[in-house]
């Protein structure tokens, strides 16, 4: 198992090497950050006047709320300058719920760009995710997996936080929050003989993003990447207290993240992430880690097509790994794309993803069948994508220690969807 893990590999990164990245002209850099402060897409955000809306709460789709709809945004320089104030609403039609949050932000120094603000959220959240602070400040325009998830909990969170830029390159967030935790899963939390179904948390986080060879353009709506010339590396650390604000835990965790992008004059690329996570103490379920699987658990092949993500394990079921420790491994090698007109241009994508981790005290976990990926997990496969309006194929196959009796439950089939603006 381990020589086909190296020899994977070795196959996808040999383009990588003996190839020197791409030169990038001033001009077409310059072009490229003009595009990008017209587009609203850029930023994620429309400015109606004082108000600029934000583009991710209009429509978004789920398991458990099917069709969200909702609405959001923050306050402008045009209303104040140095204060915004932010939020947004929405609506579940399956679960028949309110989703808010409301909060206002302070500039206290205009050459760092820094920021503090205040909020309160009163939302869902999908159980053992994890996130860097910082990471989220860089707008996405389509995150497709957001389709398939179906675990979730109920989250009404305090939070204030302050945003620094130390330079160009270096990005900073620290994070003081109150969580109260409601489940919508069948989970309890067995801590000294007590079973916890819901709970309070209370964390500090820290988190720090530095990017040495990107280059931004700063808008009043945030931090913009026009062009990315990686490695960038993301660190972050949570310290879970209990006793504070009727917090019920504590626990520390600890991320890591190296994501190097290699883009070469042929224009071919390659791309490698690899991420570490820890937790250590008394970490709920919903607070632990999953590799982003993004396959429904559902017996056929065409059940189960649906939306590929774009840093999710495919293969991989909702639910069916836990882990307090974790490592993965994503490799994404793209050939340079086929010029069949100038409207169609397809792109020949090959990938290999790969995950190991383990769970201490798994028995503290109640209502919940699982496994915790204390072998190594493997999937490679290719997408075929931007065949048209946008649209490709994703394919990909499980092998290893944690390949399935019956060999279509190896396999995923979905499309893809590239936006290009």
């Amino acid at each position: 198992m381990r020589n086909a893990f190296f020899a994977i590999l070795l196959f996808i990164a040999l383009p990588a090497i003996g190839q020197k990245p791409a030169i990038v002209q001033q001009d077409s850099t310059q072009t490229t950050k003009t595009v990008k402060k017209e587009s609203p897409f850029s930023t994620g955000f429309y400015p109606l006047g004082f108000f600029d809306v934000d583009l991710r709460y209009f429509i978004k789709y789920n398991n458990y709320e099917a069709f969200r709809f909702g609405f959001g945004g923050i306050t402008n320089d045009k209303l104040f300058e140095n204060f915004k104030i932010g939020g947004h609403i929405a609506y579940g039609i399956k679960d028949k719920d309110f989703k808010y949050s409301l909060g206002g932000n302070y500039r206290i120094n205009k050459e760092h760009n820094t920021w503090i603000d205040l909020y309160y959220i009163n939302d869902i959240n999908e159980i053992a995710s994890h996130n860097y602070l910082t990471d989220a400040r860089v707008y996405s325009v389509f995150e497709p997996r957001l389709v398939n998830i179906t675990q979730f909990y109920k989250h009404r969170t305090w939070k204030t936080s302050i945003q620094h830029e130390f330079n160009s390159k270096i990005l900073g967030e620290m994070r003081l929050s109150r969580i109260k935790i409601d489940q919508i899963e069948n989970y309890r939390f067995l801590l000294d003989n007590t079973t916890f179904k819901n709970y309070h948390l209370a964390e500090a986080t820290a988190s720090i993003r530095i990017s040495p060879k990107s280059k931004f353009f700063t808008t009043d709506d945030g931090r913009v990447e026009y062009y990315d010339g990686l490695p960038k590396i993301s660190a972050q650390i949570t310290q879970g207290v209990a006793g504070i604000a009727k917090s019920d835990f504590t626990y520390t965790k600890f991320g890591l993240k190296l994501d190097y992008y290699i883009k070469r004059t042929n224009l071919s690329s390659t791309n490698f992430i690899l991420e570490g996570n820890l937790a250590l103490g008394e970490v709920p379920l919903t607070h632990l880690y999953h590799a982003y699987p993004n396959s429904p658990t559902k017996d056929e092949i065409l059940q189960r097509f649906s939306v590929a993500g774009v840093r999710s394990f495919e293969t991989m079921y909702f639910g069916e790994f836990f882990s307090d420790r974790l490592t993965t491994l994503q490799v994404k090698h793209s050939l340079r794309y086929f010029n069949f007109s100038e409207k169609i241009k397809p792109e020949l994508v090959f990938i290999s993803r790969h995950a190991l981790g383990d769970l201490s005290n798994k028995d503290r976990h109640l209502g919940f069948e699982f496994d915790t990926l204390n072998q190594l997990y493997n999937e490679t496969g290719f997408e075929f994508n931007k065949l048209f309006f946008g649209f490709g194929l994703s394919f990909a196959y499980r092998y290893g220690f944690y390949n399935l009796p019956d060999f279509e439950d190896n396999i995923s089939f979905k499309f893809t969807f590239n936006l290009k603006v």
